[in-house]
Formats: structure tokens, C-alpha cells, sequence
């Protein structure tokens, strides 16, 4: 008996912690894709990521970078290719233990790595060579996973893609997120 009390316990508990991250919707021109995030791991990326979310900063943008069998980006331009106004780049947090699986959401960023700002991406495969290595090797911070949406996130990786006003690997056809909003 003593043994399903504590399993009980277990799996209750464990949906609590499961409660305490946030979940959003990406609402795309192809689907939704539902991402659970990690601040437990993560939570200056959270924060940030999130910041972006409430202010609906992202609604109206692209995945303006699409590479089959690596990953999808969005979160910096809109179809005109004008890049977005962001707040102050984050710390990087790749240093977690989170790994660039496929499915997960981490952080886009230049060379410098704390430069991460809006823009995201969602692994399209196991990524592991984006994962942290060493202080020298710091890799990309993943910072929430896929729940429901994978097949989305599959028929937005297999798009017509080229280049445009300077950007390589650009939709041809825009494909929009609508929105991002937490759930509810």
C-alpha cells in the first residue's frame, strides 16, 4: 500500500512541475505548433522569449530561414524583410544540460555568444553539434520542446526556399506566424 501511495504521489507531483512551464502556441500560415518551455533550465531565455510573446512582438513575422533536415527560423523579420527593433541581447544559457534535439526551440545569435535577441529556431533534427561543448565551444540554448505541432514544423521545413535581398535560404512563398501566445 505504502508503495501506491508514494507512486501516486510520484506522478501527481511530477504533473505539478510539469504545470509550472509555460506552454505556448505558434499559430503559422501552415498550422499550430504547441511548445512547452523549460525555465527551470532556462530562465533568462524564458523571460526573454516570453517577453517577446506578451508584447506580441512576434505576431505578423516569418520563419524567414528554412534549411530542410536542420532547422526552421523565425522571429526577426516580417514578409518584407525588414528586420525587427528587439530589446538587449540575453545571456547565453546552452551551458544547461538541454540539448538541440529535434524538436526543440532554442535561441538564434551571432558569433558573439551572448547576442541572442528575438529571432528562435526549432531543430528539424538532432542537432547535437549546436549543443554546448566547452567555454570555447558554447553552442545554442535550447529552451523548450515541441508538444503537438511536429508534423507543422515538417511541412514548413520541406518548403521551396532561395535567396533574397541578401538572405540565404529565404521561403518562397512566406510562410507567416499569425501569432504566439501563451496558452491558456
Amino acid at each position: 500500500m505504502r508503495a501506491l501511495v508514494l507512486a501516486v504521489f510520484l506522478t501527481f507531483s511530477g504533473s505539478l512541475l510539469a504545470q509550472d512551464n509555460p506552454v505556448v502556441v505558434v499559430e503559422t500560415s501552415k498550422g499550430a505548433i504547441k511548445i512547452e518551455l523549460r525555465p527551470d533550465l532556462t530562465p533568462v531565455t524564458v523571460e526573454n522569449f516570453l517577453r517577446y510573446v506578451d508584447n506580441g512582438l512576434y505576431d505578423g513575422l516569418i520563419f524567414h530561414r528554412v534549411i530542410n533536415g536542420f532547422m526552421i527560423q523565425g522571429g526577426g523579420f516580417n514578409a518584407g524583410m525588414n528586420q525587427l527593433s528587439t530589446y538587449e541581447p540575453i545571456k547565453n544559457e546552452a551551458d544547461t544540460g538541454l540539448s538541440n534535439a529535434r524538436g526543440t526551440i532554442a535561441m538564434a545569435r551571432t558569433g558573439v555568444v551572448d547576442s541572442a535577441t528575438s529571432q528562435f529556431f526549432i531543430n528539424h533534427a538532432d542537432n547535437s553539434r549546436l549543443d554546448y561543448v566547452s567555454p570555447s565551444s558554447y553552442g545554442y540554448a535550447a529552451f523548450g520542446q515541441v508538444i503537438e505541432g511536429m508534423e507543422v514544423v515538417d511541412e514548413i521545413a520541406g518548403v521551396q526556399t532561395g535567396n533574397q535581398q541578401g538572405y540565404q535560404n529565404v521561403p518562397l512563398e512566406p510562410v507567416s506566424i499569425i501569432s504566439v501566445k501563451r496558452e491558456e
